[in-house]
């Protein structure tokens, strides 16, 4: 879940420096102003019968209706525009607004107000950086048409002159509804990024979930199928180790396929243990004692390994102390799967690392083997997708991984609050690392009854 929260996190800034805002958006608002501006100056010139130069206005608002035509004909509706090309859309938008209010009374003229609606557009959809750019250029343009422009359309003979500090005023107000818009616009437009990843993290966590439940019915169902077919396997291989002699050469693969049989049959009898059925005397252990037992299975005269376990240089106090947790099966079964992991990729040894401090535990599982493919390295940990090739393992591993091992341990290890990371050993090294941490809070938070290790 962290590690998908973190990703969603990284994706989120990757969109703040690029444009959300499409084609299809900016081309439909703007032929809402085109109508908006035609029939504003055709309602001036024809019905109120005011002077002004409407020839200029037709052609400054066709011009926008051909950028229009231009843009339908090269892009398709679904582009999504980049921020620098959208913000010179916007901020051709706000000239050609400012050059139908220089012919039409400039800040005299109650359409003033229409400026900041590009810079809103831009709050919503572009880096703040642009629309502080577009912000400028407009509050620039309005000071402009503040002393700059043709007189405000006005019946023949009179003049309409308004005071200084009315337009002063209109400037103020402008000024006003344009930060609190962008401000506003902006801040809602955020919120819903931001809750929209966390929905979409939220979304691929139950999926995990999901899969692990739905794995865990597998579990299940294998183990109620499994277990005559072991039993009969167990009783055969009983049989025939009687009949033959001790000396013959099938005497050590009958032991071996009848090890790995009785080996099958207690996997299936920990998926089938309540949950419930804890030893009270063994309810909990320490980071060694967790490491020790779920690297025991693995342990072989061909490969070694090595559990080191210590608390960080220049700790005291009670950090010092090894952090206790409870006894959980899924935490142990999730850190022995990253540790048969390493094992079978190994050459000759695995090192286990785990190191504490007053806030973290950090442990680490290294093998010197080939180490893991670096364009599989963002996608390890999801079904399906394994480092494995057929052949490789231990005795009786002859198929290809299907990459569900993996996928189980790190699911159970980020419901128990780890964050687990992978990465390959540093040259002249060769080799794979696993870093599981935890905060040292949450990992002793997993003790029964509120005990914590750091209990005198």
């Amino acid at each position: 879940m962290v590690t998908a929260w973190l990703g969603l996190e990284e994706k989120i800034g990757v969109e703040q420096i690029e444009s959300r805002l499409r084609l299809q958006t900016i081309v439909r608002l703007r032929w809402f102003a085109v109508v908006g501006q035609l029939l504003a100056v055709c309602v001036v010139r024809f019905w109120l019968e005011f002077e002004f130069p409407f020839g200029l206005c037709l052609l400054l608002i066709a011009a926008s209706a051909w950028i229009n035509v231009f843009l339908n004909v090269r892009y398709p509706a679904r582009h999504r525009l980049g921020a620098t090309f959208a913000t010179g859309l916007l901020a051709y938008d706000i000239l050609q607004l400012v050059g139908l209010l220089y012919l039409t009374g400039g800040i005299e003229n109650p359409f003033v107000v229409l400026i900041v609606g590009p810079v809103t557009v831009s709050a919503a959809t572009l880096p703040p950086i642009h629309t502080v750019f577009l912000g400028g250029m407009a509050l620039a343009s309005t000071v402009f048409l503040m002393f700059e422009h043709w007189p405000l359309p006005w019946r023949a003979g009179e003049l309409l002159k308004l005071p200084m500090v009315y337009t002063v005023g209109q400037l103020a107000a402008v000024t006003a509804t344009m930060l609190f818009l962008a401000i506003y616009v902006w801040r809602l437009s955020k919120e819903a990024r931001q809750m929209s990843a966390a929905l979409t993290a939220t979304e691929l966590v139950l999926a995990r979930e999901q899969k692990l439940h739905a794995l865990d019915g597998l579990a299940a169902a294998a183990a109620h199928e499994l277990g005559t077919p072991l039993a009969t396997i167990v009783l055969v291989t009983s049989e025939l180790q009687r009949d033959i002699e001790p000396n013959s050469p099938l005497a050590e693969d009958l032991a071996l396929l009848r090890s790995q049989a009785e080996r099958c049959r207690e996997i299936l009898q920990k998926l089938t243990r309540q949950p419930s059925e804890q030893d009270p005397l063994h309810a909990t252990l320490s980071v060694t004692q967790l490491l020790d037992e779920a690297a025991e299975p693995y342990r072989s005269a061909e490969k070694t390994i090595e559990i080191t376990c210590r608390p960080r240089e220049g700790v005291v106090g009670w950090a010092t102390k090894e952090p206790v947790g409870e006894r959980r099966p899924g935490l142990i079964y999730g850190v022995g799967n990253l540790i048969e992991n390493a094992v079978d990729f190994a050459t000759s040894k695995v090192e286990i690392t785990a190191i504490w401090d007053e806030n973290t535990l950090d442990v680490e599982i290294k093998d010197d083997g080939p180490g893991f493919r670096p364009e599989l390295l963002d996608t390890l940990g999801e079904p399906y997708v394994t480092t494995r090739p057929a052949g490789t393992g231990g005795p009786g591993k002859r198929a290809a991984g299907l990459g569900l091992g993996f996928f189980i341990a790190k699911t159970l290890l980020e419901r128990s609050g780890a964050n687990v990371t992978l990465d390959n050993r540093q040259a002249p090294e060769h080799g794979a690392i696993v870093r599981i941490s935890w905060a040292r809070e949450v990992f002793e938070s997993m003790m029964p009854s509120g005990q914590s290790s750091r209990a005198a």
